[in-house]
């Protein structure tokens, strides 16, 4: 069975993986961006093609954007 891997997948060039992404929005308007996100994602998807693979990039991706409870503040 495969698993999302957690490496660096870019052999330390993750940076121009980065500068890649920033450029491929440069001029579009923020519906054209979220679209262009959308159809990368469909893209990638299709290129994996593993649906566990998926779930398991689904969740690390769910968990990255929950926030933690703030912790009360002792007096």
């Amino acid at each position: 069975m495969t698993h999302l891997r957690q490496d660096d997948g870019f052999g330390g060039h993750a940076d121009e993986f980065y500068e890649h992404l920033v450029a491929a929005h440069h001029g579009l308007s923020d519906a054209d961006g979220r679209a262009l996100n959308a159809r990368l994602v469909l893209l990638l998807a299709n290129h994996i093609g593993d649906l566990t693979v998926l779930d398991e990039a689904f969740e690390a991706a769910r968990a990255s954007l929950e926030t933690p409870e703030p912790r009360p503040q002792e007096s």
